[in-house]
């Protein structure tokens, strides 16, 4: 990807979640229908997708499954285990999501039949539908890394899904004795997030340079690369020189096993032992996919990339981290892109019409201090049944950008989660 130019940064600040609706083809509701549309997971891309359907045909029945009444945020999560945000910054509620006349059930969705278009909750509900719409995230592989199971994640936490986990690593990073080694496990592609690690790790590096100076950080990656690699490495060089230490797959950085009793994570060529590990583990769509049979032999979803539709059960569509969604990352920005696309194509279904192509947006800031951010932007659409890249669409923030352009980087970053939580919940 090229560098961003200024007019485009400018156009990232502004644009943030409302551009990618720009792009979205409108349904033709002049023959609007009532239906049943049920949607299952209240993040980015469910609350996104019911909020919108309403909004389209306000005649839709449009119900919400989701087991939690309080929905806390993953992206700028990195910030609250380094102590620069209340975990409360990050969690919101429903409530407005009801008064859009969106019905919400507060109910695990235990099991799905797509031939009677049903959904079965856990509190003993059956909810009907005519078109069903997932949204789960992610689920851990706990069969992927040898010695990582649920009964260990106390030791060595993940902080993947925000909450808990998200506390407890903050509270581990605070007992550690300056002088601690800090090691981080991240996971071969495809996952939540493919940015989010190398942002906690500088998040984790600039507190300990500031309160822990003797300490240090070791990335252990099962990959030769990863998102915003350049802007990353700089920036560490710049900021954090001999605190950071990124190991690649090809230098042995991939974990093989952990032993959370001894707190060692081994790779083929080195035991590590930390004082704080922080082990990200291979995920999979989360289990209702497999319930509904829309997960394939890589443990995600495929989808058709103009209504994301599954090839493998009518009537259910999947968005979000749960998809392959081919060249668009597992995000919060490109789960809201994906929600309105898919909206307006099931709303469009729903009159016997046909969906138009959309072109869809991703943005994604990275803070690598409080007072330095990095973007990577793409603009996507349907090729040959994958999304894939514009060319020239897209693009990165310069490696040679001065101070004053990061902070303002920064800034952009704040504003670009404001303005997505506020559409999504607000």
């Amino acid at each position: 990807m090229t560098a961003l130019r200024p007019g485009r940064r400018a156009f990232l600040k502004t644009a943030a979640v409302g551009a990618a609706a720009a792009l979205l083809p409108r349904p033709a509701l002049a023959q609007a229908t009532s239906g049943r549309v049920v949607v299952i997971g209240g993040g980015f891309a469910g609350t996104t997708a019911a909020r919108t359907l309403k909004r389209l045909d306000p005649r839709l029945a449009v119900t919400l499954v989701e087991a939690n009444a309080q929905f806390t945020a993953c992206p700028f999560s990195n910030e609250v285990i380094v102590g620069l945000r209340d975990l409360g910054d990050q969690q919101f509620g429903y409530d407005k999501v009801a008064r859009d006349g969106v019905e919400l059930r507060l109910a695990s969705a235990t099991g799905i039949d797509p031939q009677g278009r049903s959904v079965t909750l856990a509190d003993g509900g059956r909810l009907s539908y005519d078109r069903l719409i997932l949204a789960p995230g992610v689920d851990f592989r706990w069969d992927g890394l040898p010695g990582y199971t649920e009964a260990t994640i106390e030791r060595m936490p993940h902080a993947w899904k925000a909450g808990e986990q998200t506390l407890l690593l903050r509270r581990q990073l605070a007992a550690m004795s300056d002088g601690g080694l800090v090691v981080i496990s991240a996971p071969a592609n495809p996952y939540r997030c493919p940015p989010g690690p190398y942002e906690r790790a500088s998040l984790i590096a600039h507190y300990l340079k500031t309160t822990k100076p003797k300490s240090k950080i070791i990335i252990l990656d099962a990959k030769d690369a990863f998102s915003k690699q350049r802007l990353f490495q700089n920036a560490w060089a710049a900021l954090y020189p001999g605190l950071v230490e990124w190991v690649s797959l090809s230098s042995g950085g991939k974990v093989t096993s952990v032993d959370p009793g001894m707190m060692t994570l081994t790779t083929d060529f080195a035991t590590h032992k930390a004082a704080v590990a922080n082990v990200i583990p291979p995920q999979k769509a989360a289990r209702i996919a497999d319930l509904a049979g829309v997960s394939d032999r890589t443990g995600w979803c495929p989808i058709d990339p103009v209504t994301f539709a599954s090839p493998l059960q009518p009537n259910i569509h999947v968005l979000g981290d749960a998809a392959i969604a081919g060249a668009m990352p597992k995000s919060a920005f490109a789960a809201n892109a994906q929600a309105k696309a898919c909206a307006a194509a099931v709303a469009t279904l729903l009159v016997g019409g046909r969906p138009a192509e959309p072109r869809l947006i991703n943005t994604c800031y990275s803070l690598v201090a409080p007072d330095y951010g990095i973007t990577i932007a793409g603009v996507y659409h349907p090729v040959n049944g994958q999304l894939v890249d514009v060319e020239g669409a897209g693009g990165v923030s310069p490696l040679d950008a001065p101070a004053s352009i990061r902070a303002q980087e920064a800034s952009f970053a704040n504003g670009w989660f404001n303005t997505l939580t506020a559409e999504t919940f607000g």
